[in-house]
């Protein structure tokens, strides 16, 4: 299980240029091989590479990303009543559009921030609009609707 989600990661920190550059994809990176690492040594063995692996990846996968874009606003909002260096908007963004946008909206109404301003709300609920349109194109697709 260690060997597939680390094989999923690495790949995503190579093709998501963003990623490359975002620290927080590092905690995420953190959470979901540490939960890969408690669940194999703790409670079952699984096979690298097989559906089911798969499925358990995409469960810890939305935990944690949603987890880390809370946190990511949160290190935001105090840097902008501090006055120090703020999160780039890209690193939020792409939080979201790697399935943190319920933790993402939980959290600009939790710390009031980024709520007013139109240019990263638009973007936002693009990013939203875009990740409905994949899901149900690939259910579609996997004959899962009609």
């Amino acid at each position: 299980m260690i060997i597939t989600f680390t094989s999923i990661l690495t790949a995503m920190l190579v093709l998501i240029r963003p990623l490359q550059k975002n620290p927080f994809f590092l905690v995420y990176f953190g959470l979901i091989v540490g939960a890969a690492y408690y669940t194999e040594t703790y409670c079952f063995r699984a096979t690298p590479f097989v559906y089911k692996t798969f499925l358990l990846f995409l469960v810890f996968h939305f935990a944690a990303i949603n987890i880390v874009a809370i946190l990511a606003y949160g290190v935001d909002k105090r840097a902008a009543v501090k006055g120090n260096w703020r999160v780039p908007e890209i690193q939020l963004h792409t939080l979201e559009l790697l399935g943190g946008w319920p933790g993402a909206f939980i959290a600009q109404k939790l710390f009031h921030h980024k709520t007013k301003k139109k240019s990263f709300q638009a973007m936002f609920w693009l990013m939203l609009l875009f990740q409905i349109a994949i899901i149900w194109y690939v259910l579609k697709f996997l004959n899962l609707l009609n």
